[in-house]
């Protein structure tokens, strides 16, 4: 069994955990919020500003700028594709859904913890790159996409200022400087890394537990988006990433990512501005449950 397989199967149990917590009312509504946040305001930075505590050396900085030039191309796709393929009569703030769906995976919620357990911390250093990325767009583009007006300033301002830039730009600085943490507290960081996995599918668990999934299941338009994030977006990056003479790992670790389903981002959008959240949430939960099948597929055929 190949290691994504094994690590999604892994997460796709604590998922069902997370469902049975959600339906034994262990993890409420609000129970989940309050997870939800605890996992990308502290767990999330934790394990970015773990992931840099290395020795310095050109090896990895190089690897981190590939890093970043092959997110920037996987972006350049999840950002025309669903302009050009997500169409239809339907309301506006159904089809802003889709395409956001389409553009913005789970990077970090899914990402993350699926890199550490496949690759490991240096994957996990490579992951910065697009997790940046995905900051600065979803808060100035995604954001912009569900509103259905231009984002102000204040917007893009809240897009440099998530905990996780900031750990990526400490923990950045660090690994230039070649610092390390007392082992006494990267100790204490490490074992807060640990939570992100667990606590994470919890999460992801009791949202797809609030969603009608049996509706969701019977719309064919939820199968043709979940088509396109899935399998379309992230086959024209294993394409183009092929072309690239670039290392393995970083153009795996870029894949993994682009290859996760819809970022949970776009139901707390949809909620915040009465868009549709419904819908998103479904899209949310159809493309987790269908990545157990889609992302060992993406990687098989990219040579894991």
């Amino acid at each position: 069994m190949s290691a994504v397989l094994t690590q999604v199967i892994i997460m796709m149990l604590l998922i069902l955990v997370g469902i049975l917590c959600s339906k034994l009312n262990i993890i409420t509504e609000s129970v989940s919020r309050g997870l939800s946040n605890l996992v990308l305001n502290i767990v999330n930075p934790v394990v970015i500003l773990v992931s840099y505590q290395k020795p310095f050396n050109t090896h990895l900085l190089a690897g981190l700028s590939w890093a970043l030039v092959l997110s920037l191309i996987s972006y350049a796709v999840a950002l025309f594709l669903p302009v050009a393929l997500v169409r239809g009569g339907h309301d506006q703030a159904a089809l802003a859904v889709e395409r956001f769906s389409c553009t913005y995976s789970n990077c970090a919620f899914m990402g993350i913890p699926l890199v550490q357990g496949v690759v490991g911390e240096e994957g996990v250093l490579y992951v910065t790159a697009f997790l940046t990325l995905f900051n600065l767009l979803v808060w100035t583009h995604g954001l912009m996409q569900i509103k259905g007006e231009a984002c102000n300033l204040k917007d893009t301002l809240q897009s440099l200022c998530s905990p996780a830039i900031f750990a990526t730009v400490i923990g950045l600085a660090l690994f230039l400087l070649n610092i390390s943490l007392p082992k006494i507290l990267l100790t204490t960081l490490s074992d807060i890394s640990d939570l992100n996995t667990p606590l994470a599918m919890f999460t992801a668990g009791a949202v797809i537990a609030r969603t009608q999934l049996g509706s969701a299941l019977k719309k064919g338009r939820v199968y043709y988006i979940t088509a396109i994030k899935l399998l379309i977006i992230p086959m024209v990056c294993l394409v183009l990433f092929k072309l690239i003479p670039v290392s393995p790992m970083v153009a795996e670790v870029v894949l993994l990512v682009t290859a996760c389903p819809t970022a949970a981002t776009g139901t707390l959008f949809a909620v915040e501005y009465d868009k549709d959240e419904g819908y998103a949430s479904e899209l949310f939960a159809v493309t987790t449950i269908f990545s157990v099948v889609t992302l060992p597929l993406v990687m098989l055929l990219w040579g894991v």
